[in-house]
């Protein structure tokens, strides 16, 4: 995994760990944060006899060198989070993919703001919508895009959508971003705060706040259903974080470790896509949801 230390990471390893209990396999958990751990772990792999790996590659355009390495050794790979992508910046068809449906994600983000603007009895022509953008990860790109597209379904105007580029997508960066662009587009009284992640949601919440805007005047919806969000959901009174996509780290941990099982085990390959998606989480459904997922 390329972010050893994310909580998303450490769910998929927890949930493919129980998998591995419940079927009777072995899970070797290796952080990978560049190109050179990348292979370092494969190697450590192979020298283990392991029989298959999943992955989530710092670099999607490392595809090659992995897929190289897969038939080389004969071990069955799998990516799952970010494609792996060929040489041609195509997304390489026969390495299984479980991902998220980023689109689909990021609609659901902004189908819920625009509900909860609407709930308020807020005016669509007095609406920012920033858009805190890391536009390098094409899921970020998805994601922000979906959300945006929803918006403008319900009759947000093109022109109400700011963009922040940040540069790292934490809530450092985030905050960094959205600053000078809520400074210079003081004439919104009300934002619609928009990001890839919990984190930079946070961010920019933090960011209008400081810039003497109350809870009733932003509508901050995060993807991830993450520490970060629930610490805001949980919060005795109601912050602008308003609510969160939970994407499902059991999905993307356990059941692509049993599909690589039964690939290994019985000759079952995984899909060549599989794609994942969210449920929203809010501060009156954030214990329940997350007690179903297995996450409380």
């Amino acid at each position: 995994m390329k972010q050893p230390e994310a909580q998303w990471f450490q769910d998929e390893w927890r949930f493919a760990r129980a998998a591995g209990r419940t079927f009777g396999f072995e899970v070797i958990a290796i952080g990978a944060e560049d190109g050179d751990r990348v292979l370092a772990a494969l190697n450590t792999l192979y020298a283990r006899f392991a029989a298959g790996f999943i992955i989530c590659a710092p670099d999607p355009r490392l595809g090659p060198a992995i897929a190289g390495f897969a038939r080389t050794t004969g071990l069955k790979p799998m990516s799952v989070d970010d494609r792996l992508m060929a040489a041609d910046g195509q997304p390489i068809a026969d390495i299984p993919y479980t991902g998220i449906s980023a689109g689909a994600i990021g609609r659901l983000a902004g189908e819920a703001a625009a509900a909860e603007a609407a709930r308020r009895g807020w005016s669509r022509e007095t609406t920012g919508i920033l858009r805190i953008s890391f536009d390098s990860l094409d899921t970020g790109r998805e994601r922000t895009a979906g959300a945006v597209s929803a918006l403008h379904a319900k009759g947000y105007p093109a022109d109400a959508v700011k963009d922040a580029p940040q540069r790292t997508s934490d809530t450092e960066g985030a905050f960094s971003a959205a600053a000078p662009v809520l400074t210079v587009n003081a004439r919104y009284d009300r934002w619609i705060i928009l990001g890839l992640n919990d984190e930079t949601v946070v961010g920019g919440v933090r960011a209008a706040e400081g810039l003497s805007l109350g809870s009733a005047d932003i509508i901050g919806v995060g993807i991830g259903g993450s520490e970060a969000a629930i610490a805001e959901l949980a919060k005795p009174r109601a912050t602008g974080f308003h609510a969160s996509v939970l994407l499902s780290p059991r999905a993307h941990g356990y059941d692509t470790a049993v599909a690589m099982y039964r690939w290994i085990t019985a000759g079952q390959a995984p899909p060549a896509v599989t794609l994942t998606s969210g449920k929203l989480l809010t501060r009156t459904n954030y214990r329940d949801v997350l007690a179903q997922e297995g996450m409380a």
